[in-house]
């Protein structure tokens, strides 16, 4: 195994971590948890595969030796996070990759590389999105999915294709994010359930700049952008749809700031049970605030808002009304409610590039 390189240490660094932060890693497997470096004339790429998901990431580098070697990923990326040289060298002596930089030497075992399962190209391409818009959908849907690995099914967004525009939809059954984007289709539909965790941080680092292409078949879907490229596989993810919560009985409907409404959110949650609940009651040009703890005591606290309609009041788990308000940072805001236990819907007041609509559950009101 041979491989001689010199590049930039931050370009080998950004492109290091962002191969452990989407292809964690399997800690039981050596192999899987390493990442690949190919040298060639056009300059270095680095990959990892866990079976599950694959990411390949190119960086420009001069080659001086060609060649391919596997070795441990986290520790890769941490020493070229923290060296402080413009350029490093990336060299094999021996059984170890030698990272050199004037006056240091650190040196990394050398894995198996011909047992690892490399990375495949992506499934065909279905279509592109812009960069920045698809970046900002990402951010907000997935933190509507659930964490808990028990119930896979609700740990992803599903993304599909309706004509023109592009749907992604998670839900955690007590909160539900849909936003709706353009794209361009290639003249293959997209309908895929993919883990909310890499999108999430795929949202981070997107390519605000340019288009992202998405790759698509039956087992697995892609992201593409500038000298990245991601796969992964998907669950069935079909019995998921918007339509499946109903926002039809609206009687009550507020719009307010956004930022003050997430203010009053944060600061009467401090007052709220072993739940969280905090009840929103609806008044004459405002909502009301209200929570109650007997160890903590009590809180209210009074917003103003446009009302239309009825006067239902609800009862939310705090973190949920601060989830569903985050991304109107900066706007103002439109609650369509609903009177019993029936979802609250949350959206723009607006139209905005990512069309999206936050839909809480509301709970049972804390006890007085």
């Amino acid at each position: 195994m041979d491989l001689d390189l010199t590049a930039t240490t931050a370009d080998l660094a950004s492109a290091a971590s962002a191969l452990v932060r989407l292809v964690p890693g399997k800690l039981i497997d050596p192999v899987l948890s390493g990442v690949l470096l190919t040298a060639t004339a056009e300059g270095v790429a680095l990959a990892a595969n866990d079976r599950e998901r694959a990411v390949r990431v190119a960086r420009p580098a001069v080659t001086h030796t060609e060649g391919r070697v596997l070795v441990p990923a986290k520790p890769l990326a941490d020493t070229l996070r923290a060296l402080e040289f413009e350029q490093v060298r990336l060299v094999v002596e021996g059984s170890r990759l030698a990272i050199r930089g004037p006056g240091a030497r650190f040196a990394l075992p050398l894995l198996d590389a011909d047992v690892h399962p490399g990375v495949a190209p992506p499934p065909p391409l279905a279509g592109t999105v812009d960069g920045a818009v698809f970046a900002a959908a990402l951010a907000t849907v997935s933190t509507a999915a659930s964490r808990d690995d028990a119930l896979p099914m609700f740990t992803g967004v599903r993304i599909r294709s309706e004509d023109d525009r592009l749907v992604l939809l998670a839900t955690d059954r007590y909160q539900m994010a849909v936003a709706r984007i353009s794209w361009q289709s290639a003249g293959q539909t997209v309908d895929a359930l993919v883990p909310a965790t890499l999108l999430g941080e795929i949202a981070k680092q997107v390519d605000h700049g340019g288009p992202v292409a998405l790759h698509a078949d039956q087992d697995r879907f892609g992201l593409v952008w500038t000298n990245l490229a991601a796969t992964t596989s998907v669950l069935d993810g079909s019995f998921l749809h918007e339509s499946k919560v109903s926002v039809s009985d609206v009687d009550t409907e507020v719009e307010l700031d956004a930022d003050a409404l997430a203010g009053a959110v944060r600061r009467v949650g401090l007052y709220t049970d072993a739940r969280g609940v905090l009840l929103l009651e609806v008044g004459d040009g405002e909502v009301r605030l209200r929570g109650a703890d007997q160890r903590a005591g009590e809180a209210e606290e009074t917003v103003k808002a446009d009302v239309t309609g009825g006067r239902t009041p609800q009862a939310y788990q705090s973190r949920f009304l601060t989830d569903a308000l985050r991304p109107f940072h900066g706007g103002r805001v439109r609650l369509r409610i609903q009177p019993g236990m029936r979802a609250t819907e949350f959206s723009a007041t607006e139209p905005t590039d990512t069309n999206l609509r936050y839909v809480v559950m509301p709970m049972l009101p804390p006890k007085n």
